[in-house]
């Protein structure tokens, strides 16, 4: 089986899904951690893009 990671590795490799609003999803979740975005990604997590509550 595959770890949340990995699949998103996959996701951004094999795919070209290059969106980093979907990967911010998955930090927000806490699916993944901000270093693990920037594993993915390979861009520093920016908290400024976040939502803000309302």
């Amino acid at each position: 089986m595959m770890t949340q990671l990995q699949m998103l590795q996959m996701f951004w490799n094999d795919w070209g899904n290059h969106d980093l609003e979907f990967y911010k999803v998955y930090v927000q979740c806490g699916a993944i951690t901000k270093d693990e975005y920037k594993q993915v990604t390979g861009q520093d997590y920016d908290t400024a893009t976040e939502p803000q509550p309302a």
